[in-house]
């Protein structure tokens, strides 16, 4: 065995505590060749990732969060590690088992792993920001590659257990999905870097890139950004190029719901300065901007799980089947609008290692004796996720509302016409039931004349009714009398028949003479018997 060659295992956080190969101050991002750099990752992971697959599974323990894999491959090869032409290096691997699980959370297989990160070359990415980071991606578009500092990737092995939590409770979210946490020792120098989820995908045309912070201080894209091909403006150039992306109320309400629970997750963490990245691309241009699919394994479907910014707003936050993503026009994008054009969205939270720490709050204690202290970028964690989630929710990010006046109008106006509809309806069957009414009455009324017109007797006045009324009653108590006493004859019968008629008769024209009275006492009433 040769002597160069190394494998052990470390439980500590990184043994460059007790002793770095580098002078502090650092040339921690001094790059030895773009060439070696790039073989020695893929040559790193492919080697600790692939020895992984021979340790059985077993759950995560507190311990493995902390654990450090170190090994040392020379360039002429050992017993435990194959020969390359690279300059000899050392590679860790910080808590393999945790990841692991991380991309088993995700559905990333082993094999697909190391198939994406080492069998084509990594594509090296422009990096607009602040840091000096560099940015490698995959060749069929799935991850990405990012170089680190000391300090961040020491604040991202403290973050992994609260953040081993929050994945097991939301898979669904905007916050970055890590799934490896590396470091290469090459020539005295230590670099560092994570393999993350991809946000953008290179095979669409991304009209528009975006990094909001919420934050107005400084926050414009510089001249040498702006002659750049593919431009990454900032948040006074989105207000001053879009007047906000509209979503349907469902979509904006998941979309807001999730950076709300993003948010709150990286406040009690205390972590701040993060930025949201934004990609819009328009539908109504040309759908392919930059050719075809870099691999043909991406184009049989997403094979990792709530990669898609489609993916990490829907759902209830619990650990489900994902939906199909058939769509291999939109790769996941969340459909907006903006005037009269229709978009397709891709964004996720990035830069999340930055904790508000003693030299963050020299920082913001600085800028804020110069200028306004809530315009700045580095602020408190709480105040920072607030103005974060207030600028998305208003400034970035509008709801579709339906015109609900218009339509509560329509409806207001239906329901008065169907109400003036059965009004004219009652109203109609009304006069036709008064009619029949008064023809009935009026037939009766020509009935009664015709039958009565023989006899009339004219009343004048009441007291020629009364007198009248007098005397019918006498003349009704004799005949009933007779009737009781005596027998009778035929003719007598039939005189006392016509009496007793006439007698209720007039009864009855009393009763309606008296009612008449009531109303009119001095009128002349005829009361035809």
């Amino acid at each position: 065995m040769n002597s160069r060659a190394v494998y052990k295992m470390n439980s500590t956080t990184d043994e460059t505590r007790g002793g770095r190969p580098q002078k502090p101050g650092g040339k921690d991002h001094k790059k030895p060749t773009a060439e070696a750099l790039r073989g020695a990752i893929q040559l790193g992971i492919g080697y600790s990732v692939g020895n992984m697959t021979s340790k059985p599974d077993r759950d995560v323990l507190m311990q493995d969060f902390y654990v450090v894999e170190s090994v040392f491959l020379p360039s002429e090869g050992s017993n435990l590690t194959p020969a390359h032409h690279y300059p000899d290096f050392r590679f860790k691997n910080y808590a393999p088992l945790a990841f692991r699980y991380f991309r088993e959370l995700f559905g990333i297989k082993p094999d697909d792993y190391l198939y994406s990160i080492c069998k084509e070359p990594l594509i090296e990415l422009s990096n607009p920001g602040a840091s000096s980071s560099w940015f490698y991606l995959t060749s069929d578009d799935e991850f990405i590659l990012k170089t680190v500092q000391h300090k961040e990737a020491e604040f991202l092995q403290k973050l992994l257990p609260g953040y081993y939590m929050n994945l097991n409770q939301n898979p669904r979210t905007l916050l970055p999905k890590f799934y490896g946490l590396y470091c290469i020792q090459c020539g005295g120098v230590n670099i560092r870097l994570v393999v993350m989820n991809n946000v953008l995908p290179r095979s669409l045309k991304m009209h528009y890139k975006y990094d909001l912070k919420g934050s107005t201080y400084k926050r414009r894209a510089s001249r040498k950004e702006h002659a750049k091909p593919s431009p990454t403006f900032k948040d006074l150039d989105f207000q001053e190029m879009h007047e906000g992306l509209y979503f349907d109320a469902d979509t904006y309400n998941a979309l807001m719901k999730t950076l709300q629970r993003d948010c709150r997750v990286l406040e009690s963490f205390k972590i701040m300065d993060y930025s949201l990245l934004l990609g819009i691309h328009v539908l109504d241009r040309k759908l392919r901007g930059r050719g075809g699919m870099g691999d043909s394994k991406r184009q049989g479907g997403q094979k990792v799980l709530y990669s898609t910014a489609r993916e990490s707003i829907q759902g209830d936050g619990k650990a489900a089947e994902p939906l199909p993503d058939a769509d291999d026009e939109t790769l996941g994008g969340i459909p907006a609008k903006h005037k009269d054009e229709k978009l397709l969205i891709f964004l996720g939270i990035i830069d999340i290692l930055q904790s508000y720490r003693f030299i963050k709050k020299v920082e913001h204690s600085w800028k804020a004796l110069v200028h306004d202290g809530d315009t700045v970028s580095v602020h408190r964690p709480n105040f920072y996720a607030d103005r974060f989630l207030k600028f998305m929710g208003t400034t970035v990010f509008k709801k579709i509302h339906p015109l609900r006046g218009t339509s509560s109008r329509r409806k207001k106006n239906s329901i008065q016409l169907c109400r003036s509809a059965s009004q004219e309806v009652l109203s109609t069957v009304k006069e036709e039931s008064q009619e029949e009414r008064r023809a009935q009455s009026l037939e009766i009324f020509d009935d009664t004349e015709a039958h009565s017109s023989q006899k009339p007797d004219v009343i004048p006045s009441s007291t020629g009714l009364n007198a009248a009324i007098s005397a019918a009653t006498m003349s009704s108590d004799s005949s009933l009398d007779d009737v009781k006493t005596e027998p009778q004859t035929d003719s007598e019968y039939r005189d006392d028949r016509r009496t007793s008629s006439s007698t209720l008769a007039l009864e009855d024209s009393t009763l309606l003479a008296s009612h008449s009275l009531a109303s009119t006492p001095e009128s002349g009433l005829d009361v035809y018997l």
